[in-house]
């Protein structure tokens, strides 16, 4: 059965907050046992959802449902944490909202709007270059996030598109059999923090046929400190068929690593644009295991930060195609990082400002990375010189090297083969580079 929220008393003029309207909608098809909220053709201001289970969110061609920046208007999804220290970038609230639910689904032709172009703004603070991040009028910890799942169980979210996210955007944590498909996340790629598809802790996802824009990570699977508590590992993630953009990572495994992440595999995507490809990092004492990644193609840059501001956010990543990286996250008093193992890459295809970065340490070896059928390009594509090695957040920071094609710290039975071209600067580095590392194998062909 249908619910149209119209029926409810919502307005399209953009201005009226609709949130009552279109809650009753939703509470009257939950009390019904299941149906469909219908958002039609018009633009419907709103305050912060609860969606139930057993109902689907449904978007017409046309309708755009805009989430409020107002906080008032948003829920505090993270009030019941018992450690206030783990509410450090919880803070925001939330748009879209569900918590332990079952048979959700997001769905149709529509438009979900973040606002998030009201919050960030260019000031010129790379000298025109538009490539740094952009100035915000609202700190981190104040911009809601456009969705938070929590134990969700069978979630659906099908063919709609997410614009301007002010924060996170797709953010499932402890979430359970999910399908994400022929979603666009059309964020700005110079907004902070702006992640497009968050799995955290969660189990059995799908995500394939999705084009992701932002300025932060498109794709990141990840087990932060308070849901990995309560859920456990986060596990059996694919994807594929999917065009991602980032001035961070397309795939990010990590950094948060509170509980095991393992059996992932991405396949047939293209990377655009983006600041890094794939990348691996443990930093909370866990293990990353079993990841695959296959058939890629694209480009990753090194883009600029911003020099003028005394206080910016600041890019993670200087153009590195693969990074795989296990190290303390802030001082030498770290707990150990943790284990990562069990990697291969195949089939990849591209030009990059930086190489392959592998690097552990001595208490936190990196093993068994089988990385076959690589053909780099290594071709400086924008303003930046490439002499730098990026290893945030760690011990280590941000620190001037040569950019050999493939660079080793602390692995174990790592084998690298396939073929580089080299230009410009890059012709002057070393083509490899290891350092305290066992039975590495690189068969690298100057094109």
């Amino acid at each position: 059965m249908d619910y149209p929220i119209t029926q409810y008393g919502a307005v399209a003029d953009g201005v009226t907050n609709n949130r009552e309207a279109i809650q009753s909608a939703i509470d009257a098809a939950n009390e019904a046992g299941g149906g469909r909220v219908v958002v039609p053709t018009g633009r419907f201001l709103t305050g912060a959802l609860v969606l139930k289970s057993n109902v689907t969110l449904h978007l017409e061609t046309g309708a755009w449902l805009i989430g409020s920046l107002n906080l008032a208007d948003g829920i505090d999804f993270a009030a019941e944490f018992d450690d206030d220290t783990e509410n450090a970038g919880w803070t925001g609230g939330c748009f879209l909202f569900a918590r332990h639910a079952e048979n959700i689904t997001i769905e149709g032709r529509g438009v979900i709007y973040g606002q998030g172009d009201k919050v960030f703004y260019d000031d010129n603070a790379d000298d025109g270059l538009h490539e740094c991040p952009k100035n915000v009028r609202t700190p981190a910890w104040e911009r809601p996030r456009t969705t938070f799942f929590e134990d969700v169980e069978n979630l659906t979210v099908r063919d709609v598109t997410f614009r301007d996210a002010a924060f996170w955007t797709l953010h499932m944590a402890g979430c359970r059999h999910v399908l994400v498909d022929g979603v666009r996340i059309l964020n700005d790629q110079r907004g902070a923090n702006n992640d497009g598809i968050d799995p955290d802790t969660c189990r059995d996802v799908v995500i394939t046929n999705c084009i992701v824009k932002g300025g932060d990570d498109a794709i990141v699977v990840k087990n932060t400190p308070p849901m990995a508590a309560k859920y456990g590992a986060c596990e059996n993630i694919v994807i594929s068929n999917c065009v991602l953009y980032s001035h961070d990572s397309a795939l990010k495994i990590g950094t948060e690593t509170a509980n095991a992440i393992r059996h992932v595999v991405l396949s047939d995507c293209v990377f655009r644009d983006c600041s890094r490809g794939v990348g691996i990092w443990v930093r909370d004492g866990a293990v990353i295991e079993d990841i695959h990644v296959h058939h890629v193609s694209g480009n990753t840059r090194h883009f600029a930060d911003c020099p003028q501001r005394d206080f910016a956010p600041r890019w993670w990543g200087k153009g590195e195609p693969i990074f795989i990286s296990a190290t303390p996250r802030v001082k030498p008093s770290s707990p150990l990082p943790g284990v990562i193992r069990d990697v291969t890459f195949d089939h990849i295809w591209m030009t990059c400002e930086s190489g392959v970065f592998i690097a552990g340490e001595e208490n936190a070896v990196i093993e068994n990375v089988d990385i076959s059928d690589l053909h780099l390009t290594q071709r400086v594509q924008g303003t930046q010189k490439p002499n730098l090695f990026d290893e945030q957040p760690s011990v280590h920071g941000v620190y001037e090297h040569d950019i050999p094609a493939v660079y080793v710290r602390h692995g174990r039975d790592v084998r690298v083969s396939g073929t580089v071209r080299r230009e410009g600067e890059f012709r002057g580095f070393p083509l490899v580079e290891t350092e305290s590392s066992e039975r590495v194998s690189v068969d690298l062909h100057e094109r």
